[in-house]
């Protein structure tokens, strides 16, 4: 028996951009607590102007809770002083700058090869 496999002349660049967000996202997330606790809003409200990223509160928080599990970021509820709802801060931990060390240098040589053999056309 013999097996065909079917050519596709197209592809899904939608798939392959979700590939790309789901690689990066947890370098942006220790990147931006880098800069200083936030809640998770805050990290969604900084990503808004970046879409390319395309966190998502139902990704960011599986992400975030994962992290804080690994011991890279730590999360403290915090309550406004007039009452209300409170909110989860999360900060970066030495595990997690340490990580972030190491997740930029590879990020770095990535890029470099990556646009070396694609080049920037415009």
């Amino acid at each position: 028996m013999q097996v065909y496999l079917q050519y596709q002349p197209t592809m899904d660049v939608e798939t392959w951009k979700s590939q790309l967000r789901k690689g990066a996202a947890e370098l942006a997330v220790l990147a931006l607590l880098d800069t200083g606790a936030r809640s998770g809003i805050g990290l969604l409200d900084a990503l808004a102007d970046r879409p390319a990223i395309g966190l998502s509160d139902g990704s960011i928080y599986p992400l975030l809770n994962r992290l804080e599990r690994e011991g890279r970021i730590a999360g403290q509820w915090e309550t406004p002083k007039g009452g209300g709802r409170g909110q989860k801060i999360y900060s970066l931990t030495a595990e997690g700058a340490a990580a972030l060390r190491s997740m930029r240098s590879a990020w770095t040589g990535f890029r470099n090869d990556l646009t070396a053999i694609v080049g920037e056309r415009r």
